[in-house]
């Protein structure tokens, strides 16, 4: 059976949580990437995901500044 550790990727970019959009789309196109590994602001928190079709849907969409 295949499991998610046969195929997954071990040379994970991350980004920091306070990153603004803009930062995380340039590491994304100079890393030739479509999503990046969201590092946790505090040890308590998660770590997260932020994709293409995040900053799409959710910033472009609706005309927000990825620099702030």
């Amino acid at each position: 059976m295949l499991k998610a550790k046969d195929i997954m990727t071990t040379s994970v970019v991350t980004v920091r949580g306070s990153a603004t959009v803009a930062e995380a789309v340039e590491l994304m196109k100079n890393k030739g990437l479509r999503a990046l590994v969201v590092e946790p602001r505090h040890e308590s928190d998660p770590y997260g995901i932020v994709s293409e079709t995040d900053i799409v849907y959710k910033v472009a969409a609706y005309g927000h500044d990825p620099k702030t």
